[in-house]
């Protein structure tokens, strides 16, 4: 497990979506600016992306703000988010976590922002 990497506090706040599983990519997805994540499951499709981006009428969760794993990490490596979320539960804090090809993002809702700053800020180097 290793805490020698810096958290970058985006600035954008995110929403999380959830849409029918059988229906096609929104195209309001991919008009989107430069961030938005699908997943496909058969249960559902969820989209993450900037909550100014998502129509009204989308089933959605907003609000939520994100901390990126600066850097490219290597699949080697063990524990990231692990040492991220275990240190946000302990302080009752809720999260949302996804993973790209060369980093990890952790969504935390804005309510929870400054207790999350603090409380990261005593183990990682935040933004």
């Amino acid at each position: 497990m290793t805490s020698n990497f810096t958290l970058k506090l985006l600035q954008e706040k995110f929403a999380i979506c959830k849409c029918d599983n059988k229906m096609p990519i929104p195209m309001w997805v991919l008009r989107s600016r430069d961030f938005y994540s699908i997943t496909r499951t058969e249960d559902e499709m969820s989209i993450v992306s900037f909550e100014d981006s998502v129509p009204g009428d989308v089933e959605k969760n907003g609000n939520w703000r994100s901390f990126r794993v600066e850097g490219v990490l290597d699949f080697s490596q063990v524990g990231i988010i692990s040492s991220i979320t275990g240190l946000l539960a302990e302080n009752e804090i809720p999260v949302f976590c996804m993973s790209t090809y060369n980093t990890d993002y952790v969504f935390i809702k804005e309510e929870n922002l400054e207790k999350a700053v603090r409380v990261l800020s005593t183990k990682f180097v935040v933004s």
